[in-house]
């Protein structure tokens, strides 16, 4: 308990920061409709999040070396505010495209410094529930942050100034608190080619992660818009889908470390392939069939991400876990970054299912490749514990490296 409560402070911004920006995502894509954006602009929004994410991985390291942990957390928050402010001066989809990329950076930054901060904290006595806490944290206010949507107005003044009031109150905790700042780590070295050298099939189950996961939280409101879902029922199908994703990480945890990795990930494709077909199906059967189909579509794609790390981490060494961390990030945040824009160009030319023939084409490839890697080698019998992965910056690696032990 001593330890959650000198923890506190880092939780209360994690989850401030996590409502902020988790709300922002689906907040731009409903305001985009209401004011007439197309399909593809729309789609642009989120993609040009993932960019600034993808940046913000590699430059916020080296802005929190050189001006400490609070005050790099400080300027990340700061360009989350102006990113959110941003919004109200302009209706300009490409102006919009530009303030994505500060909340990217500003996602990217604040969990940067967080889990560098965590990890200074934490003992391998306590890494365990400081992790457990962690995520529980992250999870619960992304599933509220979806929710938010439901009671924040599109394209509205009032909207945005409250996800900024909400990303400035994330500020607080961490910079009122009394705790010493730790020493700035190392930064990781982004080296890619490590994740393929450990494991070609999780570099491509990362990707497949990304493209399910990124294209529908960022183009998933229009999806729902197509099939009839008022605005505050958009917000509860994809909190439908986040809970989903929830609920799948004891059972898949508990499968990908009793049986080889590999058939896991194969098996959970064609999961969500099938999750694919059902909820194309299910878009005529009123609001709680499609509910209830992004409640499993959530189930069988979330878990993607951490099966595939575990299966990477079975092949590297311990020295080797922090890099490969950041170099699974890097492969996701290019996957991240292509997949909205695209699934939003296939929807304006196929309609509203061709969201989920991309994800099922996406999965199929995995499924093939999968099959294809189980004949070049076989799987290691020691193997690393699975451990849910947070998809949040370079360095959650060195919090994840001593809970991974060898089975």
């Amino acid at each position: 308990m001593r330890l959650i409560i000198s923890l506190a402070a880092l939780f209360m911004s994690v989850i401030l920061l996590q409502l902020s920006t988790g709300g922002v995502g689906p907040l731009d894509a409903i305001s985009g409709i209401t004011l007439g954006f197309t399909t593809e602009q729309i789609g642009l929004l989120g993609s040009a999040h993932f960019l600034g994410f993808f940046a913000g991985c590699w430059w916020a390291p080296r802005l929190m070396g050189s001006i400490g942990h609070s005050r790099a957390f400080a300027v990340c928050t700061a360009l989350g505010a102006m990113g959110l402010l941003g919004h109200t001066l302009t209706e300009n989809p490409a102006i919009w495209a530009a303030l994505r990329v500060a909340s990217g950076l500003c996602v990217a930054g604040c969990y940067t410094v967080i889990e560098a901060w965590l990890n200074a904290k934490v003992t391998n006595a306590t890494r365990g529930r400081a992790m457990g806490t962690y995520r529980i944290a992250d999870l619960g206010a992304s599933l509220v942050a979806q929710l938010l949507i439901a009671v924040l107005p599109p394209a509205s003044y009032v909207s945005y100034n409250l996800l900024a009031i909400l990303c400035c109150a994330a500020l607080l905790p961490l910079t009122l608190t009394r705790a010493s700042q730790p020493e700035t780590p190392d930064t990781p070295r982004l080296r890619p080619a490590l994740a393929w050298r450990c494991s070609p099939l999780a570099v491509a189950g990362v990707i497949v992660a990304a493209l399910s996961s990124s294209s529908f939280r960022m183009v998933g409101p229009i999806y729902g818009q197509e099939v009839g879902l008022a605005v505050d029922q958009i917000a509860y199908f994809l909190a439908a889908f986040v809970l989903g994703g929830a609920l799948a990480q004891y059972p898949m945890g508990w499968l990908a470390d009793k049986y080889d990795r590999r058939w896991v990930l194969i098996w959970m494709s064609g999961a969500a392939i099938v999750s694919c077909g059902i909820t194309i199906g299910a878009s005529t059967t009123g609001t709680v069939g499609v509910m209830i189909t992004a409640t499993l579509f959530g189930f069988t794609t979330f878990p993607i991400f951490s099966i595939s790390a575990a299966h990477a981490n079975d092949f590297a060494s311990s020295d080797q876990r922090v890099e490969l961390a950041a170099a699974l990030m890097f492969f996701f945040a290019l996957g991240a970054i292509a997949s909205p824009y695209v699934t939003s160009a296939l929807i304006d030319r196929f309609g509203p299912p061709a969201l989920f023939a991309f994800v099922a084409f996406g999965h199929l490839f995995l499924i093939a490749f999968g099959l294809k890697r189980m004949r070049a080698r076989p799987s290691p019998e020691d193997r690393t514990a699975y451990a849910y992965t947070p998809r949040t910056s370079f360095t959650i690696g060195r919090l994840l490296k001593r809970s991974r032990k060898r089975r």
